[in-house]
């Protein structure tokens, strides 16, 4: 039952719950938010929400949301949860939240209308407000605006704020074509920015979303109700040392090396935390193209009237951005990494190839993904353990589930711990850390895939007293989490 033991941190499975169980045809395994008031996990994924008990992790009830769309997110706070629920009848039409009482499991209030594609959605600290990333995913000629719904929870009104292309920083976001999608297309612009996840500071005063496929980052003002700014996140070379990648996935080895291509961070799950007073937000760069593939393709496209490496080249396998490599840059999807930057988007920390390498390492590493973006790092979730903060960050594309545990309590000398691995669990998709009394925990919602409804675990996490951690170096822990000590200090490199 052991799934990980790292310096200063042991993860013990507690309960593994299979959706399939739950008997509804395509539900699945999502995003997980945890009821304090009820002791319960709100399971979200596409037909409705799984009710599991904390404590057995036995099914308690399946709400059914599908009169309303397909389900796409869950939060709670103060005994109520949210519903983030697309229409299923057009994508680019208006979503809903739903609202219900996590006591009675029963709906409170009518569903409130938001913008197009609500993907994910949080409370703000003080439980007043829900902010929900209207995602807007074009589908064929129709391009929604994305955007931010800011709902008041006791006056249940929504104001959406829409990105503007008068905002400062539009022009440093991911350029695409202003219409059409020919790989030698002159004209550029910043393509239609689509909200992914939102972080919220301390004291609830400022949200920062995640721009995933313009690789950006917009920060937006609670006070005002108004987005600020807009922020390129830049490059990452993975010419450089620590950045290594593998870059084919029919070459017959798994092997980490330079190569002469730069990736787009582009990050999906974002967390907010204070170090010395500050914010900093903390970034899973799993990469994605635009939802109908135009923006992207393989090296070599063999009878491709423009092909951007040689056919059988050691990048001929690689997806690249059809957009900025046919002007020169050779782009890739991901960063491959974690990151985390400071309120202005100014990079911190990256974890450079260490993911990818300790996958390897495990024997988790799918090398049928290395032409794609290797392990896609996705989503995060940080938990405060006796004084430290630490980072857990989903691996989308492991053999096995895979969590990678990081000391970040201070954002400049970040620690890896080591791989939460979830045997008979695949594609962790959502995290939530929480703690109860004396006791830590990690649920983790496992999406799966091809068609699988996908798995639901528990980890209780235990702190690793100093004269212990000294102990486990006969088994190699304490060894390792210096090696990585010394291994990612000096990765916060663009």
């Amino acid at each position: 039952m052991t799934a990980a033991q790292a310096q200063g941190l042991r993860a013990q499975r507690v309960w593994q719950y299979d959706h399939a169980a739950t008997g509804v045809a395509g539900q699945k395994a999502e995003i997980v938010a945890y009821d304090a008031l009820t002791d319960t996990l709100w399971v979200a994924g596409v037909k409705g929400v799984d009710v599991l008990s904390r404590s057995t992790g036995s099914l308690l009830q399946h709400i059914d949301v599908s009169g309303f769309g397909t389900i796409n997110s869950v939060a709670i706070h103060g005994g109520k949860a949210a519903f983030a629920i697309e229409n299923s009848s057009s994508r680019t039409s208006p979503g809903s939240v739903v609202f219900y009482d996590t006591a009675t499991r029963t709906q409170s209030g009518a569903a409130l209308t938001v913008g197009a594609l609500p993907d994910m959605l949080t409370f703000t600290p003080d439980g007043s407000r829900v902010l929900v990333a209207n995602e807007a995913t074009p589908t064929g000629a129709v391009d929604p605006v994305g955007g931010v719904s800011i709902i008041d929870v006791a006056s249940r009104t929504v104001n959406t704020v829409n990105l503007d292309p008068a905002l400062p920083g539009w022009s440093s976001l991911r350029q695409f074509p202003t219409s059409g999608s020919t790989a030698t297309r002159p004209n550029f612009s910043p393509m239609g920015p689509e909200p992914e996840y939102i972080a919220v500071d301390k004291t609830g005063t400022r949200a920062y979303v995640t721009l995933q496929e313009a690789n950006g980052l917009a920060v937006l003002n609670l006070q005002t109700q108004s987005f600020e700014k807009v922020v390129g996140l830049g490059l990452k070379d993975f010419s450089l040392p620590g950045n290594a990648i593998d870059p084919n996935d029919q070459d017959g080895r798994i092997e980490l090396r330079s190569a002469n291509v730069k990736g787009l961070y582009q990050p999906d799950g974002i967390a907010a935390y204070e170090a010395g007073g500050k914010t900093f937000l903390v970034m899973a760069n799993e990469g994605d193209s635009r939802e109908d593939g135009t923006d992207e393709r393989r090296g070599s496209a063999g009878n491709a009237s423009v092909e951007l490496v040689p056919e059988g080249s050691e990048l001929s396998r690689l997806t690249l951005s059809n957009v900025e490599s046919v002007r020169g840059d050779l782009l890739t999807f991901g960063g491959r990494s974690f990151s985390i930057r400071d309120t202005n988007g100014q990079l911190v920390y990256d974890s450079g190839n260490l993911l990818d390498a300790e996958a390897i390492a495990r024997g988790l590493y799918d090398d049928g993904r290395s032409d794609n973006k290797g392990v896609e790092p996705e989503g995060v979730t940080l938990l405060d353990i006796e004084g430290r903060t630490f980072a857990f960050i989903g691996l989308e594309r492991t053999t096995t589930s895979a969590v990678a545990v990081f000391d970040i309590t201070d954002p400049t000398q970040v620690s890896f711990l080591d791989f939460i691995v979830g045997q008979g669990d695949l594609a962790p998709e959502g995290l939530s850390g929480f703690k109860i009394g004396p006791n830590y925990y990690l649920a983790v919602a496992n999406e799966a895939v091809d068609g699988v409804a996908g798995t639901t675990s528990l980890f209780q996490l235990s702190p690793v007293p100093e004269p212990s951690t000294y102990a486990l170096m006969a088994g190699g822990l304490l060894a390792l989490g210096a090696f990585a000590r010394r291994r990612t200090l000096d990765t916060a490199r663009t």
